[in-house]
């Protein structure tokens, strides 16, 4: 059987590709694939303890069984999780991942004549990391299966809290400092619930939806680390797993 392979951040790096086609056996499984790649490039096969599998775009196991035309991403870590939430975003939510510039005043499009409050997250490219100056940063992104993960986050947090809209951007390509990468709005009749909500939006995103960034430096680049697999997920059934 065939499979379409794909790689991002230092992986995609380190086998020289973003994309690859594999023939394997029946029965061959997720793990399978991996160690054939990390046999011809052991830098890879010295990664293995925090990438994470992706198979048409949701998380699963390394014991998962492959099929005919699958596509199977390994992914650095900097997103991690497996299984989806119980409910897709609401009608009312905007996700996107845009190349354009993010500015705070579209956070406006959330309001709405019965809320009484709005709160805002948005991430920006600081100056400095790894206690050296940041010329600027670059993200990239598994793009469909980003959306897809953000729609669940969107309709996680209207499971749990009393919401009324969320707004969930965040832009890849080159970034100055100054900058936003990210900005979350949620808006809500009282207050407490749009904070709340916004916390678990940005926390929850930065452990599951595949983008990564590279900070450049004068004297190089080096992909961020991520924060790997999280202790709890959310489950088809939309409760938490640990």
């Amino acid at each position: 059987m065939r499979v379409r392979v794909l790689f991002f951040g230092r992986l995609k790096e380190i086998v020289g590709l973003a994309e690859d086609t594999a023939e394997l056996g029946d029965g061959a499984r997720v793990e399978d694939l991996f160690s054939r790649y990390g046999r011809k490039f052991p830098e890879l096969a010295r990664f293995r303890p925090s990438v994470a599998a992706a198979v048409n775009q949701e998380y699963t196991d390394w014991s998962a069984a492959l099929a005919s035309d699958d596509e199977v991403a390994f992914l650095p870590p900097v997103s991690g999780g497996e299984g989806p939430a119980a409910e897709v975003a609401a009608p009312r939510d905007v996700c996107e991942i845009v190349r354009a510039p993010i500015t705070a005043d579209i956070a406006e499009q959330v309001k709405a004549p019965a809320d009484g409050a709005v709160v805002v997250f948005e991430g920006i490219v600081r100056n400095n990391s790894r206690g050296k100056k940041t010329l600027f940063l670059v993200y990239e992104a598994y793009e469909q299966m980003a959306l897809t993960k953000m729609r669940e986050i969107c309709g996680e947090i209207h499971r749990l809290h009393s919401i009324d809209r969320i707004l969930m951007l965040h832009r890849l390509g080159r970034l100055e400092i100054g900058e936003t990468s990210i900005l979350i709005a949620v808006s809500s009749a009282h207050r407490a619930a749009a904070f709340d909500a916004c916390r678990f939006a940005i926390d929850t995103f930065k452990r599951t939806v595949p983008i990564w960034k590279q900070e450049h430096f004068s004297d190089g680049a080096v992909w961020a680390d991520g924060e790997g697999m999280p202790a709890k997920t959310f489950s088809r059934s939309g409760e938490s797993n640990s």
